[in-house]
């Protein structure tokens, strides 16, 4: 679950933080852009102090940058800092594969493809911001199968330490049909028990996200 979406949900309403963050994830604002207060105003209608609550509150979270003097710019991660994230990633999303294959049930494995084949399914009929959302509900279902309640929280907060807009993480058709590819073969991999080539496979996926 992205609990910084959720956290900022009032009343079943989206407030500044949460639009701010979706036109950041969706690609509409790119790492690097500077965001005037003004023009998030303009642009979400709302106010004033709303705006400034979510961009420090975006900042906390380092997706948004704050500059003194100069304002906030939409957060643009070093290469390193991508690779660091990565690493991390893989340490814990390979971590997990032991417990999920000794513990899922043949229902988590249908559901876990019934997601697998959304995401494919969107390719060509699809949007982006589908694509990018069809792809998290794949990735937190594998993670929730670990039954550890903390981590999916932890990884999506992870992913939004990089630049998340899907139009970065998917430069190419043929890079999207193999992400699809790839949650296919991790279906068929947990649903055959094999935690070696899973974790292999996990890994090559998070390298090349």
């Amino acid at each position: 679950m992205n609990t910084l979406l959720d956290d900022s949900i009032a009343d079943g309403e989206p407030d500044a933080t949460q639009l701010i963050l979706a036109d950041i994830q969706s690609g509409i604002l790119q790492p690097g852009t500077w965001l005037k207060q003004i023009d998030l105003e303009t642009r979400y209608g709302r106010g004033r102090n709303e705006i400034r609550r979510a961009l420090d509150r975006l900042a906390q979270k380092r997706i948004v940058e704050h500059v003194p003097n100069r304002g906030y710019h939409v957060y643009k991660a070093d290469g390193k800092q991508a690779d660091d994230i990565a690493e991390i990633r893989i340490m814990l999303e390979t971590g997990i594969v032991p417990k999920v294959v000794a513990t899922a049930k043949t229902s988590d494995i249908r559901n876990l493809r019934a997601l697998a084949d959304r995401f494919e399914s969107l390719i060509l009929h699809g949007t982006v911001l589908e694509l990018y959302e069809a792809n998290l509900n794949f990735h937190r279902a594998f993670v929730q199968l670990s039954g550890n309640g903390e981590l999916d929280g932890v990884i999506a907060e992870l992913r939004q330490r990089t630049s998340s807009a899907p139009v970065s993480q998917w430069k190419t058709r043929a890079r999207i049909e193999k992400s699809a590819r790839e949650h296919q073969e991790m279906v068929d991999l947990l649903a055959a028990r094999k935690a070696d080539e899973l974790k292999a496979l996990v890994e090559s996926h998070i390298r090349q996200g």
